[in-house]
């Protein structure tokens, strides 16, 4: 009896042992499969992260193609709307539309920016572009009413004349604008001077009290997220000399005040420039156009630009003091 308790025993401890071994050799007949799953695992993930760094990038490539062909289609509205008594201003317009599309593609397929500021601070960028070409459709429209009228370029030239009577009172830009020009002009061009600079300038205030909207009301560019100073301001360098935050008050009051001045000065300085040079020939529509919508939103992208500088000033201070009240224990406000 004792003999067969132990052959009993001895087979009671030899069976989990042989089980484990069965068990030991399906895992190690199976570790081969699972590297192999790992491996593919890891292939389809490199893969797919691939595939979308390439999707990225052909969507950062069509983004900019788009902003590009927007621009050149702005710069070519004048000359597409508006007939020139020269014909080689129609090519030069191609030419400064397709180095200004080249500029902006080769801008925005770039990852960090170079020259256009607030890239990354919508909607900066798009209102002034949506101001300047609303400016050069409507005083196109209003050139055009007096060779082909029809009801939209009729209702341009009504809103022409409406902005034209309303800002032309005493020292006001549009009096300067229509006092400074040359005297071999027509009564039909002067009037027409008048209001296309009403017009144009209507619509630059239109365009700053938008921006002063999006600031004040919208808290931009706080909701779009952690605002960074360097790539949205590239000509700005946040190392140059002393604490960025009065160097930014300093210059976006610079900015303010400069873009209030400017339609003051420009028709003094475009005359002096007339007087000592070839003059400009505002008899032809096209350079009329670009005269009076540079005149209009160079200004006001200058006040853009200085409302936008003195708000991210702000937006750093309040970061500085709230950073100091947590340093000290203190809460918040």
């Amino acid at each position: 009896m004792l003999f067969v308790a132990m052959i009993n025993k001895r087979k009671t401890t030899l069976e989990p042992l042989a089980e484990s071994r069965q068990d030991y050799g399906k895992n190690e007949a199976d570790h081969p499969n699972r590297w192999i799953k790992l491996e593919k695992s890891l292939r389809q993930r490199i893969a797919t992260l691939q595939f979308e760094g390439k999707r990225a990038v052909l969507a950062q490539i069509v983004s900019a193609a788009t902003r590009a062909i927007l621009m050149a289609l702005l710069v070519a509205i004048p000359a597409f709307m508006v007939p020139s008594a020269d014909a080689d201003s129609s090519y030069v317009t191609m030419l400064v539309a397709l180095f200004v599309g080249t500029l902006v593609f080769i801008e925005y397929v770039s990852t960090y920016p170079s020259i256009i500021e607030f890239r990354f601070a919508p909607p900066f960028n798009r209102l002034r572009y949506v101001a300047v070409l609303l400016t050069l459709f409507a005083l196109s429209a209003t050139t055009q009413n007096a060779i082909e009228p029809n009801a939209l370029n009729g209702l341009m030239r009504a809103l022409a004349s409406l902005f034209g009577n309303l800002l032309d009172f005493p020292y006001s830009p549009v009096r300067l604008v229509t006092g400074s020009l040359p005297a071999n002009l027509s009564a039909n061009e002067i009037i027409f001077a008048n209001q296309a600079a009403g017009l144009a300038y209507g619509l630059s205030l239109l365009s700053l009290a938008t921006f002063y909207i999006l600031v004040r009301v919208f808290d931009w560019p706080a909701r779009n997220g952690a605002f960074n100073v360097w790539v949205n301001l590239p000509l700005f360098d946040p190392t140059a000399g002393g604490d960025v935050l009065p160097r930014l008050v300093r210059d976006g009051r610079f900015n303010v005040l400069l873009g209030f001045l400017l339609p003051f000065l420009f028709p003094a300085f475009v005359r002096a420039v007339s007087d000592a040079t070839t003059p400009l020939d505002l008899a032809d529509p096209q350079t009329m156009i670009w005269t009076v919508a540079i005149w209009a939103f160079f200004p006001a992208g200058l006040v853009m630009r200085g409302i936008a500088m003195i708000r991210i000033a702000s937006m750093i201070d309040e970061n500085r003091k709230r950073a100091y009240a947590v340093a000290q224990g203190l809460q918040p406000v």
